[in-house]
């Protein structure tokens, strides 16, 4: 706060501020007090220990003491000193200034850049610090549309003399230096303690924030110390950077920072101050309205209503002959103002006074931040969600512990299962959790228009719901965060971003303090935020059959539900239990009270393969608009591939399964599917397989029908088929190596065959994809790809047979014999029925395996081998089943 130089200077501090200190009645103590600083601080200054202040400092004693205009300034002249833009004690090694002409410093000493091209370059970068400026950016700063040929090696000589004036001692190389390349353009990475232009932002935020909670003493002081770091126009010294946008809007912000210093000191009724800073400003910008609109209140305020009223009788008449407009309405109400006195009186020069206001500003009384309350409308009929819901009461337990993080939750999953429901609801339970506010903003991560929103505008509508005027919103997005943080610092807000597209759409969106909660819903997974701010995940999938059934019940009333059991289960089946079709079905049902569910669960089964029948009348209640939005943010690999999942039949894949279907790589499949996944489309159920539910794969089937031709449909059946069929006749062959199933050679090709080397890794591939076999066999048949169907299901028998999925075994088996007699394949036929004899035996239907077995007896001696297999089978089963089979053939035993 202190600069310690004795000497002249300090004597004529000390005079001065002894001789108003007295005149003001104050005692060390009291001025003290009334300055926010120390007893220590006045003492030295009053003998003379010190004579130098920072503006922030010297505004403070100013303040405290009441001084007039004139006072004020010679104060502040007494105690000038050379700023210090930056927030610390210790001088950076390398510091620039652009506030005014470009000058550099090394050590506190002064820095030669060279001639003023290659002053424009570090000027330039300056004008962007931490930011990637290009080269080509440099050149039409500098030569315009013309450049000359040699342009880029000059711009590169010019960067690389600046490396060595600014990173002495670095190679040209390095990237650890204030000015390092990026690219094709350059870096400045820099600090606010190195820049002024960063120290100047960062004051006015401060100053901003202040004045936001009420703080308008402390306000006044920001603002002036970042308008005191001003030495003249930017960049003053370098003509050919003078029109240039990034000058010119640099000024507009010196502006800004000036006129929400002079509308602040006018709340306090310190005119005279007013006056110094807006004179200038209205003589430079003779339309700046706002700038005038405050000089009419100053002049007013010291007494020159008539001086005020010229003020508006000038500014009316330029705007009319200029730009042939009038008076807008900032203008217009600082007249009324003026005619009727509406003033804020002048501030009494007294320190108690001013100890009073500072004290009265700086509590919590005087937070003047609006209180959002923005969270949409809950779901009255929500239902289930009880594990989520604790998750999330159990972070909100968490807050009174937090040492200073903020909580955040990320609810993820597929279009239309509840995620915004969930949060909604969960948000209204606990808002009185949150007494300062809850904001909300739909991201629209995945919207029908394409567009998410930007950080920059969803930070824009926070502010404003915190109480900042869209006029004095910051233009840039790390400004509107920066304030955005500071407004919720020490306070307890909960902040629901709904439907986010990305980790990087969020992340400025995060406040920064202990005290708020983040939920953030979202159908891709938004698992960086794990390691940048340990989120919590929570993957919300369809409802369960209860859950389901309330909500059914909810909706149409528990009586009509109780009544049709069968309809509802046969409804909760068809929409797959996804809330939205759910919601759907219900609101059809709904509206026909009268109609029975039976009558409904027959009409959506009949065409179910058809999304129209979810759809509810508007695109945020439209199924296939909701799958739609989310297939359209995907690169050309995974929609291809999440086009193909549309003709396997599921229930869930793995990765070499699925790179077989889409004819490619592992890898590129590995990769496909994590996009899909982060983008709700699938979920990874177990490590390295993948499910969505039925709708998403009706969804998936009309894409491919669509988009892609009937051949290519076709080979991807093909491929996903041999996949399966050359993988089990390896994992059966491990699991039993005496038995000879039907053996099918041919291959598609892109075929991918998973490799197997146990019998218990055969195991477990079979247990993995036991109903995904069986789905794929009555694909097969649907498709009459009889060949695939026979040889696949021969392939089944071992597993099906030691694990007693008896019944799954003779389904099998009857499509694998069905398929035999359509191809007259014999040797298919016999299998089938031998297999069928040994799973009705083991059923202990035995008529029905003596007739199988006869006819497998048969085939086998037309083929000229009845028995080998007959009597293998045969000694696979209990004695008393070979007893009733023995009547089949004399002569079979036991073998």
């Amino acid at each position: 706060m202190v600069h310690r130089d004795v000497g002249r200077d300090g004597e004529q501090a000390a005079s001065l501020l002894r001789q108003y200190r007295r005149a003001a009645g104050l005692s060390q103590r009291q001025l003290a007090d009334a300055a926010d600083v120390s007893i220590g601080v006045v003492r030295d200054l009053e003998q003379g220990r010190t004579g130098r202040l920072t503006a922030r400092s010297a505004e403070a004693f100013v303040m405290a003491l009441g001084l007039s205009a004139d006072r004020a300034e010679m104060f502040a002249f007494a105690t000038r000193r050379t700023p210090r833009f930056a927030h610390t004690d210790r001088p950076a090694r390398v510091r620039l200034a652009v506030l005014g002409p470009l000058v550099a410093w090394r050590d506190d000493a002064a820095v030669e850049l060279g001639p003023p091209s290659q002053r424009a370059v570090l000027g330039l970068l300056a004008l962007s610090p931490g930011e990637h400026v290009r080269r080509e950016s440099l050149i039409d700063a500098w030569w315009g549309e013309h450049p000359p040929p040699s342009a880029v090696n000059q711009v590169q000589a010019r960067v690389s003399r600046l490396r060595r004036i600014l990173n002495p001692g670095r190679s040209a190389r390095d990237q650890d230096g204030i000015l390092a390349s990026a690219g094709t353009g350059y870096r400045l990475s820099v600090t606010a303690g190195q820049l002024d232009l960063l120290a100047f932002r960062d004051l006015a935020s401060r100053a901003d924030a202040a004045r936001l909670t009420g703080e308008t003493v402390a306000a006044c002081r920001h603002y002036l110390s970042a308008l005191d770091l001003w030495r003249g126009d930017p960049l003053a010294d370098i003509d050919a950077l003078r029109q240039h946008p990034a000058v010119i809007g640099l000024s507009q912000q010196r502006w800004a920072v000036t006129v929400s210093y002079a509308q602040s000191a006018c709340e306090l009724g310190w005119y005279d101050r007013v006056l110094q800073v807006v004179w200038p400003l209205a003589q430079r910008e003779p339309l700046h309205e706002t700038a005038h609109a405050v000089l009419m209140i100053a002049l007013a305020g010291t007494g020159r209503q008539a001086a005020a009223l010229e003020v508006f009788e000038a500014m009316r008449r330029r705007l009319d002959e200029q730009l042939g407009v009038r008076p807008g309405r900032e203008l217009v109400h600082a007249h009324l103002r003026v005619l009727r006195a509406e003033l804020p009186a002048p501030s009494v020069a007294s320190a108690s006074t001013a100890l009073q206001a500072r004290r009265s500003l700086s509590g919590k009384a005087a937070r003047r931040t609006a209180v959002p309350r923005q969270l949409p409308a809950a779901n009255p009929r929500f239902v289930g969600r009880a594990a989520e819901l604790a998750v999330l009461t159990g972070l909100l337990d968490l807050l009174p512990r937090d040492s200073g993080t903020t909580q955040v939750c990320a609810i993820g999953g597929t279009a239309g299962v509840g995620k915004t429901a969930l949060a909604v609801y969960w948000a209204h339970q606990v808002s009185d959790q949150f007494p300062d506010g809850q904001l909300y903003v739909d991201l629209r991560g995945f919207d029908a228009s394409g567009s998410p929103v930007r950080p920059h505008d969803a930070l824009h509508g926070f502010l404003e719901a915190l109480g900042v005027p869209s006029a004095r919103v910051p233009a840039r997005q790390d400004a509107r965060a920066g304030l955005y943080r500071t407004l919720l610092s020490g306070r307890r807000v909960l902040v629901l971003l709904d439907n986010a597209h990305s980790a990087e759409q969020v992340r400025p969106l995060l406040p920064a303090g202990r005290g708020c909660m983040v939920v953030i819903t979202g159908r891709s997974q938004l698992s960086a935020l794990v390691v940048t701010h340990a989120a919590q995940l929570i993957c919300l999938d369809v409802l369960s059959a209860g859950e389901a059934h309330d909500l059914l019940a909810l909706r149409l009333g528990a009586d009509r539900v109780a009544h049709e059991p069968d309809a509802v289960r046969r409804l909760t089946d068809l929409t797959a239990r996804l809330p939205l079709a759910l919601s759907i079905i219900a609101a059809r049902a709904a509206a026909h009270p009268r109609h029975p569910l039976a009558a409904l669960a027959t009409e959506r089964h009949e065409s179910r393969a058809r999304l129209q029948e979810f759809d509810g009348g508007e695109p945020s209640a439209d199924v296939r608009a909701a799958f739609s939005w989310s297939y359209r943010q995907l690169s050309e690999p995974a929609a291809r591939m999440f086009r193909f999942l549309g003709i396997h039949p599921g229930p869930d894949i793995s990765i070499p399964a699925a790179a077989s279907l889409a004819g490619v790589t592992v890898p590129a499949a590995r990769g496909a599917l994590a996009e899909l996944s982060r983008a709700g489309l699938l979920v990874e159920h177990v490590p390295g397989r993948y499910r969505c539910h039925d709708l998403l794969r009706i969804y998936a089937g009309e894409q491919t029908r669509l988009r892609d031709a009937r051949v290519e449909r076709h080979d991807a059946l093909l491929r996903a088929l041999g996949h399966y069929l050359h993988t089990a006749r390896a994992a059966e062959k491990l699991l039993d190596p005496a038995r000879s199933p039907l053996v099918m050679t041919e291959i598609q090709r892109g075929t991918i065959r998973e490799r197997l080397d146990s019998d218990a890794q055969a195991l477990a591939w079979f247990t993995a994809e036991h109903q995904v076999l069986l789905a794929l066999l009555r694909r097969a048949t649907g498709f009459r790809l009889d060949a695939y169907v026979l040889y696949l299901a021969s392939t089944l028998v071992t597993f099906l047979d030691r694990q007693g999925h008896l019944a799954d075994l003779i389904a099998s088996q009857r499509m694998a014999l069905a398929a035999a007699l359509r191809l007259g394949h014999l040797a298919g036929q016999a299998s089938a029925h031998r297999d069928l004899a040994h799973a009705y035996a083991m059923a202990h239907r035995y008529d029905r395996a003596r007739r199988h077995m006869a006819r497998a007896l048969a085939l086998y001696r037309e083929l000229g081998d009845w028995g080998g297999e007959p009597r293998a089978q045969l000694s696979r089963l209990p004695a008393a089943a070979v007893a009733v089979l023995e009547g089949c053939e004399p002569g079979v035993r036991r073998g």
